[in-house]
């Protein structure tokens, strides 16, 4: 007989899976782990074998992220700082762009305000649209506002290393006591504390997956969209398509360009609109095989 259960745990091919009576660890049947690997968040259903179990079969997901590697949840929390480790704005606008692929909303955490406020990296993304939330672990400055976000949620924490992940996960709920990481002062870069993916419940309905964290050279190997569509990721863009002089404006150097003009008068920031030329021109080198093969399933 089998039953209906959530992946909160997904390590070196096993899976712990939750469900009405409890938690079972399993194993993936050969045809999954070879064709398509249970993800964190999956909903599957699985038999069990006394203390043990195996996934039978992943139900439909509503989407799904190689990096960080989860599935069906309902927003992507992006975490940055501007103080060691700095994040690029680039980073931050690729990973958003790759959870509006899949029609994920984004919130952007930026972390260590006690240390620096970040004014004008707030600033870019409320302007921009994003719901954005100044935290700080060591003194808990917004942590109470970001729970509030989460709430009734099943959200993915991301962000690069170093940025404060867990710590803030640890603010959320003490009890859990994740590892936290130092930041090397002279590569200005954090230690990867969290080694899997895995969810954690803060409240009724209230789940987090703590991703391991990334570095600069770790985005450029994210899945991306196709050229054509990569401006209907960004959500502050969408007021100005389809209003171009070209149907096909690629927004880039075309004259009567409605993104541009928006650009010029100061209604789009400088840094999301170079973001999308950096990203347009990787997406411009992706060959239409590499496109059938990254669409097919997993």
């Amino acid at each position: 007989m089998t039953e209906v259960g959530r992946i909160v745990r997904s390590l070196s091919g096993f899976y712990q899976v939750a469900y009405p009576g409890g938690e079972v660890t399993c194993r993936a049947r050969g045809i999954l782990r070879r064709d398509r690997p249970p993800l964190t968040g999956d909903m599957v259903s699985f038999s069990r074998q006394g203390r043990q179990g195996t996934v039978e079969a992943i139900l439909p997901r509503r989407n799904e992220f190689v990096r960080p590697a989860v599935a069906n949840i309902d927003a992507l929390v992006v975490f940055a700082a501007n103080v060691n480790p700095v994040t690029e704005p680039y980073l931050i606008d690729r990973v958003a762009a790759i959870a509006g692929s899949r029609g994920v909303p984004v919130i952007l955490c930026v972390n260590k305000t006690d240390l620096d406020p970040a004014e004008k990296l707030c600033a870019i993304y409320r302007h921009a649209g994003f719901p954005v939330v100044r935290t700080s672990a060591a003194t808990g400055e917004g942590v109470e506002a970001l729970r509030e976000l989460l709430r009734g949620k099943l959200t993915a924490f991301t962000g690069n290393s170093g940025v404060g992940k867990s710590s803030v996960l640890n603010a959320l709920c003490p009890s859990l006591a994740l590892p936290t990481g130092e930041v090397s002062e002279k590569l200005g870069r954090g230690r990867h504390t969290t080694r899997h993916v895995e969810l954690y419940r803060l409240g009724e309905d209230t789940y987090v997956a703590d991703t391991p964290g990334f570095s600069a050279f770790d985005t450029e190997r994210m899945e991306l969209t196709d050229k054509e569509g990569l401006q209907y990721t960004f959500p502050d863009f969408a007021p100005y398509l389809g209003r171009c002089q070209f149907r096909d404006c690629t927004h880039r150097s075309e004259p009567g360009c409605c993104l541009r003009a928006a650009l010029e008068a100061g209604a789009v920031e400088p840094t999301r609109y170079e973001s999308y030329l950096r990203l347009y021109a990787q997406a411009d080198q992706i060959k239409p095989w590499e496109l059938e093969k990254r669409e097919e399933p997993l």
